[in-house]
């Protein structure tokens, strides 16, 4: 793909050609303020009067009167235990979201035909009350088919045997949508915007490239049937027709399980750590496209469009990455973050992830209901596990880019409704990895400064000396930072130019980033976040006075700015008594903003935290601890009793630091540097429509590994899992009779939820069948990882217990 600079409404950043040397002087954009957006040219958004209204314009959404950037992420109810989604969909709220997508899976609902089943984890309206109780939004991806890596994408099998035309529009399978339709639709009464409920948008079908009618006769269907909401949506990318009933949405991810063992890293991949308006990525599973409906794009004769009058939107920016037997990517925590955020510099108004929340895959009438060759898909995915390395893992586990993701998300909901009105110029880059990559969003006032050394490790590129760049508005020009400053290797960052902290404080750049607003019993802060690695300055239009932490020089009539200790806690700026909090790096990623004990407050710590919906001033701080002892801190201070375990409490500055003590929480060995071999020597077996690697169904001389689990290290904890460290190719656990978990190595750890099994893990323990690791199998895993020697190697064995602790306050 190429890096075309198509900058909205049609800015051009002045400067050098690609490949000429650039220099603080030539490195120049103009912020010129954005077009006026058309208005009531789309069949989307809601009348006139509406409450609340949802409106969609040609740059931006807005809602009630106002800008509005959606962050939303995809959790599938139906593979979460029911049990498990009240926390699951806290968790996501806590993470920042507002808004959650989510499949509505035809096999799941209609396992026999004319038999429908809303009862368990299939209770989708259930699942949407939940999410409104936490005041999320929801997107309904109501189908018919859905992919998701599901058998038949989706589909159930009955509906295949039929022998019609599927995804056209056939008239028996018209009727046959119309009867599913109509299922979901009751399931969505009182439920949708218009009604005062989460419902905003619906997508139709889902990777649909070449039947535009198709796709709006399935609007036209559910309309008929009675649903009514203010966004119709379908996905865009692949050089897909859609009509213009429909807001086409764009994904973007750093890897692909759905590319060949040969491709060392897909082609498409090194596109979407660029800044650019290009929105559409031909690849996104075009394994598919060709297997299943015959259609191979020559990338040549596709134009990647603009979609002028559509905003750029995205509902799956790869929130990690799911692995098949052939393939097996090693998605990092940065790689989702920072291709996240190089979208926002891209000029995205939307950010979409999939997955948000990971899950299990389920069983149903013909066996497990996941992608395999059996059923004619290119790819042979786990049985089980559809963990995706989301930012909440299968088991609800937090990992390290779901608190990178929040970051990122505190700022959108502090700023977004002026981001999102905020056109983008690309300053620079491209594929050269020793040029800089920057772009600029802004409204002609004011804006924000993108700038990134991230790629993945695979092909990384340069860290940058001596940047500086130049913001020309139309009645000033702002340099940043005053002076060059070194950007480290891997970082990507967002820097405010004018940004208004009060009517009377204008911060006209800065060396850190918007966080969030919080107050305390002595008014407002402001608080920024530093990059590590980069000295932090801060520049003030006018002339002010600076103390606390900082010192100050005026500079052509401005103010900067420097620290005098390191970012911190406690590190906390006043300018002209407005004051201003520099988080450290490590805290900023810590830190979330909760409503409890009567008031929002800021939370940093390590562990996974969310609050209960109860109430109107906020519910009860939850938190699972992974350790014995963790540290919270708490701005402004609140007094909390824990549910269990004992809490100790000291101030610190502006903070409340509270130490949890959950006795038996955390990981215990049981299992260490286990020798095992398995009497079976693997040869290649291919299958599917590509002729890929099969992943192989027969276990019984496979190494079996008998893991007995103390019964203790069961109970008393909200969750014990089984946390193996091992290599070699395939493994399964088994509960009695049952496959619990499958695990397809490589290159991290495999968690099993025993803690719906307790009981009987207690008394006969879990089995694990494991297969050997052989390289001349040609299956594909990261570089990072390839390097080891066949065979099977167990390292550990743990049982991880997590309690759920909740923190009320006194009184």
């Amino acid at each position: 793909m190429n890096n075309d600079v198509r900058a909205a409404g049609g800015a051009v950043p002045d400067g050098p050609a690609t490949g000429t040397p650039e220099t603080p002087t030539n490195r120049t954009v103009r912020a010129l303020a954005p077009e006026s957006p058309l208005r009531g040219h789309l069949k989307l958004g809601e009348p006139e009067g509406a409450p609340d209204r949802i409106e969609v314009t040609s740059k931006w959404l807005e809602r009630n009167g106002k800008p509005w950037f959606p962050i939303t992420g995809e959790i599938h109810y139906s593979r979460l235990p029911r049990e498990r989604w009240e926390e699951t969909i806290g968790k996501a709220a806590a993470g920042g979201l507002n808004s959650i997508a989510t499949y509505v899976i035809w096999q799941v609902h209609e396992p026999v035909q004319g038999e429908y089943r809303w009862d368990e984890n299939r209770d989708l309206r259930a699942f949407i009350q939940i999410c409104a109780k936490y005041g999320l939004d929801v997107i309904v991806r109501m189908g018919p088919w859905t992919h998701g890596e599901a058998r038949n994408g989706g589909f159930p099998d009955w509906l295949l045997d039929l022998n019609i035309p599927l995804r056209t529009n056939d008239p028996q399978y018209l009727e046959l949508v119309r009867g599913l339709y109509g299922q979901i639709i009751k399931q969505l009464e009182g439920l949708t915007h218009a009604e005062g409920g989460p419902i905003v948008g619906v997508q139709m079908d889902n990777e649909l490239y070449n039947d535009s009618q198709h796709l709006a006769t399935l609007r036209d269907i559910a309309e008929d049937l009675g649903l009514s909401v203010p966004m119709w949506t379908a996905t865009g990318w692949g050089g897909a027709e859609v009509p213009d009933t429909l807001f086409p949405l764009y994904s973007a991810y750093s890897e692909g399980f759905w590319e060949d063992s040969t491709v060392e890293w897909p082609a498409f991949a090194p596109f979407h750590f660029l800044y650019s308006e290009v929105r559409d990525d031909l690849t996104v599973g075009k394994d598919l496209r060709e297997a299943l409906d015959g259609i191979v794009l020559d990338p040549d004769q596709v134009p990647l469009k603009d979609d002028s009058v559509i905003p750029f939107a995205t509902c799956e920016l790869g929130g990690g990455m799911h692995v098949a037997y052939h393939r097996r990517p090693l998605v990092t925590s940065d790689d989702v973050a920072k291709l996240a955020l190089a979208k926002v510099g891209s000029g995205s108004i939307w950010q979409g992830y999939y997955m948000y929340s990971g899950g299990t895959v389920r069983r149903g009438p013909n066996g497990t209901e996941q992608e395999s060759h059996a059923t004619g898909y290119p790819n042979d995915v786990p049985t089980r596990s559809y963990d995706f390395y989301a930012p909440l893992s299968e088991h609800t586990q937090v990992r390290p880019h779901y608190n990178m993701l929040r970051r990122q998300h505190l700022w959108f909901e502090q700023d977004g409704s002026a981001l999102a009105a905020m056109r983008t110029v690309i300053g620079g880059g491209s594929e050269d990895p020793s040029e800089l990559r920057w772009a600029v969003r802004t409204d002609g006032h004011r804006g924000y400064a993108f700038f990134t050394t991230y790629q993945p490790a695979k092909r990384a590129i340069d860290a940058q000396p001596g940047v500086q760049v130049q913001v020309e508005f139309d009645d000033t020009t702002v340099m940043l930072p005053t002076h060059p400053v070194d950007l480290p290797q891997n970082v990507s960052v967002a820097w405010p130019l004018r940004y208004p902290v009060t009517s009377d404080l204008t911060l006209r750049s800065a060396t850190a980033e918007v966080l969030t607003r919080i107050t305390d019993e002595s008014g407002e802060i402001f608080v920024l976040a530093e990059t590590a690695g980069i000295p932090v300055e801060l520049v003030f239009e006018g002339t002010h006075e600076v103390t606390g932490a900082g010192r100050a020089e005026i500079v052509d009539g401005h103010t900067v700015a420097a620290l005098t200790q390191p970012a911190g806690l406690n590190t906390l700026v006043q300018v002209d008594g407005v004051r201003i909090l520099i988080l450290d790096d490590t805290s900023a990623t810590s830190v979330s903003r909760l409503t409890f004990a009567g008031r929002e407050r800021l939370v940093v710590t390590s562990a996974p935290v969310y609050v209960t919906a109860a109430g109107e001033g906020g519910g009860e701080l939850v938190i699972h601890p992974e350790a014995e002892t963790t540290t919270v801190a708490i701005l402004p201070a609140a007094e909390l009793t824990p549910s269990e375990g004992t809490v100790t409490a000291q101030a610190d500055g502006l903070w409340s630091v509270i130490t949890l003590t959950a006795p038996g929480a955390g990981a215990s060995r049981i299992v260490e540097n286990l020798s095992v071999e398995a009497d079976v020597d693997p040869q290649p077996v291919y299958g599917g429509p590509m002729n890929r690697l099969t992943a192989p169904t027969d276990f019984t001389q496979a190494a079996h590994v008998r893991v007995g689990v103390p019964g203790e290290l069961l109970s008393g904890v909200d969750r014990a899992l089984l946390r193996i460290t091992w290599q070699g190719d395939v493994g399964r656990a088994v509960i009695g009779d049952d496959v619990v978990s499958d695990h397809f190595w490589y290159g991290r750890e495999w968690d099993v939820d025993l803690t719906p099994y307790a009981e009987q893990v207690a008394a006969d323990g879990v089995t694990l069948q494991l297969m050997p690791w052989k390289r001349e199998l040609g299956v594909w895993v990261d570089p990072a990882v390839r390097d080891i020697a066949d065979g099977i190697s167990v390292q550990s064995i743990d049982v991880v217990r997590i309690p759920r602790i909740v923190l009320s306050a006194k009184g």
